[in-house]
């Protein structure tokens, strides 16, 4: 193997780790020759490339990006974020028109917006707030990818030593180890940031999600979690969506 070829990589990972399209949309974009590099139509789909090549989208391929939907659901409890088992309702069934918060300049439910529409990031079936569904792969590696880093906040309503009200009792050496030192599984857990915001409630700003990972923090620390609650994922925050309702993400929204 030449130097050269051990410094090339695929161009679909190139693709992605230059934010241009995830893996999957990448490969597509590629079969049907709306990639260039170094101002050359490739069609080659697993072709490898220059990691320092200049690589740029057809502009039909950045006007279908640009069509893609993402979706914001206030999920209730008793729902589930992806396919279920039997039994549990999926939340995607919530996207429907009657359940549409709608503005003034609302764009509408149209036939066709569900297609390829994938969750991003889990929130379990006793949880509720925001939950982000999206066509686009790029925002979905932005809030979920392994090196994401991106902030999720949450309400977390709780009780400590059957008292409604533990704020004041509450250790505050059991107050740092949520905010760092807990494991799950044997693993450490990354740095958070955890307060009380009142008497029964505090607030969690997590930059990792691990199945039911405030759950287990609280229960390692002798809480008992009451109510969790999303409210913003990066920029996004939950505002005034009601529950059991949803909205387009806004063309000027970053996540």
């Amino acid at each position: 193997m030449s130097d050269e070829d051990k410094k090339s990589i695929r161009l679909s990972k190139l693709m992605s780790q230059k934010g241009l399209a995830s893996r999957r949309e990448a490969d597509d974009l590629i079969t049907r020759g709306l990639v260039l590099v170094n101002g050359l139509v490739v069609n080659e789909l697993g072709i490898k490339v220059d990691p320092d090549s200049h690589v740029t989208l057809a502009s039909q391929a950045m006007k279908e990006q640009k069509e893609l939907i993402t979706i914001i659901l206030n999920k209730p409890v008793g729902y589930v974020s992806a396919q279920p088992e039997p039994g549990y309702e999926p939340a995607i069934r919530l996207i429907t028109p009657e359940n549409q918060f709608i503005e003034d300049d609302s764009q509408r439910l149209k036939m066709g917006d569900l297609k390829n529409l994938a969750v991003a990031g889990r929130l379990d079936i006793d949880s509720q707030g925001l939950l982000i569904f999206t066509q686009d792969g790029r925002l979905a590696k932005k809030i979920i990818g392994e090196n994401s880093g991106m902030e999720k906040e949450y309400m977390v309503r709780v009780e400590y030593q059957n008292q409604k009200s533990p704020q004041n009792i509450f250790p505050k050496e059991k107050l740092k180890l949520l905010n760092h030192g807990l494991e799950i599984d044997g693993e450490k857990l990354k740095p958070a940031k955890v307060d009380w915001i009142n008497e029964d409630q505090l607030r969690f700003v997590l930059i990792e999600g691990k199945k039911r990972q405030i759950r287990k923090m609280c229960e390692q620390v002798q809480l008992k979690v009451i109510g969790l609650k999303r409210v913003r994922v990066g920029n996004l925050k939950l505002g005034k969506l009601p529950e059991g309702q949803w909205r387009f993400l806004g063309a000027t929204e970053e996540v």
